[in-house]
């Protein structure tokens, strides 16, 4: 690729994110300044670039691997992010926090109208995070005193009341001979472990979730300013909710982890309330919308690779293996952010300061030079484990342990219930329109 020097990349960089974001409304004038100023001529001009559909997840992979051998590092016009597809390129942005700084991770990917910043700002939403979107040393002091409340021990004691959750889901739709998996299983649970984890009364989920699905939308999303301002109010009502757990937390002391944080909070660890509260705002998220996306994909994934769940009724000690072939072969988190805090190359490619990356893991967890026959599932894969599905370095996912026992308890029960399972034939999937999370919207099975 051919690059300029700095004011000029400087300058294009301006010009095409300008051009980028006026296009959504006027794509005539914004085609004629394209063609006039001869933007196709900037170093960030990409013949990718117009095949890489950022909120389409429908099937993604093609586009990824023609990246991979291509153009492993390409700019989006769409979205004005540099677009990372290699593993090698993935891990190395993970793995330097000092210049690829992680505080964009939970910024909209286009910018949010002034409008819907307005209710943000009032509701305390700006700059809000827990620990995915913090740098050191707040991160380092912050994930330390979370670790001691998200232990081994709180997890082995919940596993008996996954399984019990898990069964009574189950046997509601045993003897039908068919189900929707998503609707009847794979979307409740989850959302359930997590708020049993929190402390949410069960009477309370169902609200839980929509403010959940409210934040997914606008921060992941693309939408129009009137959804967005709906999604803004709900997601301030869904931090009031959660400064209040901890203001109950305080009032009296429970047996769940908001209270163990405040605990240690009484000990004299150094956490405030407000990073209590942000702890909760993003656990009641992501402890449950990506372990839905990872049982939604993975026994979609089993199913239409039938061979597989057939491995798994006979041998269910390939349980745990074939639950990390999922997450590399098909991620609940399919993209996450960092942004460059200085001028940086990576793969052969410069990065200016400031510049936003979006990185694939659904790619990078794909490439044949770290996982041969990459895009075929092999639930006996031995390097599965490698994957970057739960990110890599110091921001690696606190919940992926949660997530596997789910996902490995659901799996336990619906082998041995069902070896017949199967696809209903002639189903079409679809995928919410978002960058990061991709999970079928409906699983429709039948034995």
């Amino acid at each position: 690729m051919k690059y300029f020097n700095k004011n000029q990349r400087k300058t294009k960089e301006s010009l095409l994110t300008f051009v980028s974001s006026f296009k959504k409304k006027h794509p005539l004038i914004a085609n004629s300044l394209i063609t006039i100023m001869d933007i196709s001529a900037c170093p960030y001009h990409s013949k990718l670039s117009k095949e890489f559909k950022p909120f389409d997840l429908t099937d993604p992979f093609p586009v990824y691997k023609k990246a991979r051998e291509e153009e492993p590092i390409f700019f989006s016009e769409e979205l004005g992010y540099w677009v990372v597809t290699r593993y090698s390129d993935i891990k190395e942005i993970f793995g330097n926090w000092q210049v690829f700084t992680s505080e964009n991770a939970q910024t909209p990917p286009k910018p949010v109208p002034d409008s819907v910043r307005k209710v943000m700002v009032e509701g305390g939403i700006v700059g809000l995070s827990g620990l995915s979107g913090r740098i050191p040393p707040d991160h380092t002091r912050i994930r330390r005193i979370v670790t001691m409340a998200f232990t081994p021990k709180r997890l082995r004691k919940l596993e008996p009341d996954i399984r019990a959750l898990a069964i009574e889901m189950i046997e509601k739709f045993e003897k039908n001979n068919h189900a929707e998996l998503v609707k009847e299983l794979v979307y409740d649970l989850p959302a359930f472990v997590i708020f049993m984890l929190l402390g949410v009364p069960k009477e309370e989920v169902a609200q839980v979730k929509a403010w959940a699905i409210s934040r997914m939308m606008l921060t992941f999303s693309e939408t129009t300013e009137e959804e967005q301002l709906f999604h803004a109010h709900q997601v301030v009502k869904y931090w009031q909710y959660c400064k209040d757990m901890v203001t109950r937390r305080k009032e009296q002391l429970g047996d769940d982890f908001p209270s163990d944080l405040v605990r240690l909070q009484q000990e004299g660890y150094e956490i405030n309330d407000q990073e209590i509260a942000a702890m909760c705002y993003n656990q009641l998220f992501a402890g449950h919308e990506t372990t839905t996306s990872l049982m939604g994909n993975g026994i979609r994934e089993l199913l239409k690779y039938r061979h597989n769940w057939e491995k798994l009724c006979a041998n269910p000690a390939l349980i745990p293996g074939a639950i990390e072939e999922i997450l590399r072969f098909n991620p609940s988190v399919i993209t996450w952010r960092r942004r460059a805090a200085e001028e940086a190359t990576v793969g052969g490619v410069t990065f200016p300061k400031g510049a936003n990356l979006l990185l694939i893991m659904g790619s990078g967890n794909r490439d044949e030079s770290v996982f041969p026959n990459g895009e075929e599932l092999d639930i006996e894969r031995t390097n599965a484990k490698e994957h970057l599905s739960f990110g890599s370095g110091i921001h690696y996912c606190l919940g992926a342990p949660l997530a596997k026992l789910e996902f490995k308890i659901v799996l336990e029960e619906l082998t041995k219930r069902f070896p017949q399972l199967q696809l209903k034939p002639n189903q079409t999937f679809e995928f919410a329109a978002n960058t990061s999370f991709r999970a079928p919207v409906a699983l429709e099975v039948e034995w």
